[in-house]
């Protein structure tokens, strides 16, 4: 078994953590919060061994094989660069890392530990439907473009109209509408299509300083993909993507939960998958055979790409703010 650490709390580390129970090959080894009893709560809830408020204490006594970061994405740097100092493999969720020196701090680090491994939790581009999306995509005669959306209102920006600042917020923590749900659809993007040539990011800004929504262009020579996405409101239109007759529809550009192909006359065709358990299986299942047997050709394949597709969305992510104009206060350490 695999035996797994987490940080954070929250809904994302639960749903991550219901999702290594079925895979049946993770043991919940140890949780830390920095609040006691909230730790204690979380790791009786889950029948975790150990409950920690120190991070540190955690890498050195829980005997760990990897750890879930999912703490403030400004945060996210120095946990994995422990963690990773201790050689103990990275789970990290989405954006893993502020900009381009975090990035290439890491590779730098991974290099003097060659069995750490490294993984972005991009749940999505793990799903069956996500390879019924590339599979389409293959077959498609001629790409046209795309136009990605996820847009969900967050309750947490009722407090902004509060006047409060919460952490997903704030450019302090590296927060904002394009580090949160706009990372998902640029994922899928670069997933799919791979490094655009250009990009260019028009945000709408809060009064937190941090940008509440936005529309990403990414251009790719003969086509371009806009990305909408945003947490100040909430939108129900289908992604696509545009083959010369035909298109790719998706319900959700985050979620992927239901995909279709048009074909030249509008009748549809279902592609999707049938629905999964926990949203966050697949990649716990992808994850756990990468550490369980990473010298596997097709294993050492597969991380290559996730590897490759983190490296051009942590890029991608970062020039998108540059040409915006939107720094971060971890940009400048």
């Amino acid at each position: 078994m695999i035996r797994i650490g987490t940080v954070g709390t929250n809904w994302i580390t639960q749903q991550l953590v219901e999702a290594v129970a079925l895979s049946k090959r993770y043991t919940l080894a140890g949780v830390f919060s920095r609040h006691q009893d909230t730790a204690d709560a979380f790791a009786d809830k889950n029948h975790a061994e150990k409950s920690y408020t120190d991070y540190a204490t955690m890498l050195d006594q829980a005997n760990l094989d990897v750890v879930y970061i999912a703490s403030p994405n400004s945060l996210h740097f120095k946990q994995a660069m422990a963690a990773i100092d201790q050689d103990i493999s990275i789970i990290v969720e989405k954006p893993a890392f502020s900009n381009r020196r975090e990035m290439a701090a890491i590779m730098a680090e991974l290099k003097q530990h060659p069995a750490v491994k490294y993984f972005e939790a991009a749940r999505h581009v793990h799903t069956p439907n996500f390879k019924a999306i590339e599979k389409a995509l293959t077959a498609l005669p001629t790409v046209q473009g795309a136009a990605l959306t996820y847009m969900k209102y967050s309750s947490r920006y009722d407090n902004v109209l509060d006047g409060e600042r919460p952490n997903v917020f704030t450019k302090e923590f590296s927060g904002g509408a394009l580090q949160d749900l706009g990372v998902y659809p640029i994922y899928l993007a670069i997933a799919l299509f791979g490094q655009p040539e250009n990009v260019a990011f028009f945000p709408t800004i809060i009064a937190t300083g941090a940008d509440g929504k936005g529309l990403a262009v990414l251009r790719y020579g003969d086509f371009d993909v806009t990305v909408n996405f945003g947490k100040t409101s909430n939108a129900y239109a289908l992604s696509e993507i545009y083959g010369l007759k035909e298109t790719i529809t998706i319900d959700s550009a985050g979620e992927l939960t239901h995909v279709e192909e048009r074909d030249a006359k509008g009748q549809a065709t279902d592609l999707s998958a049938a629905d999964l358990a926990n949203p966050m299986l697949p990649e716990a299942e992808d994850f756990a055979r990468i550490l369980e047997n990473p010298d596997d050709q097709q294993n050492v394949v597969d991380y290559q790409r996730w590897l490759q597709w983190s490296l051009t969305v942590n890029q991608v992510l970062f020039d998108l703010r540059v040409s915006a104009n939107l720094k971060f206060p971890a940009d400048q350490h």
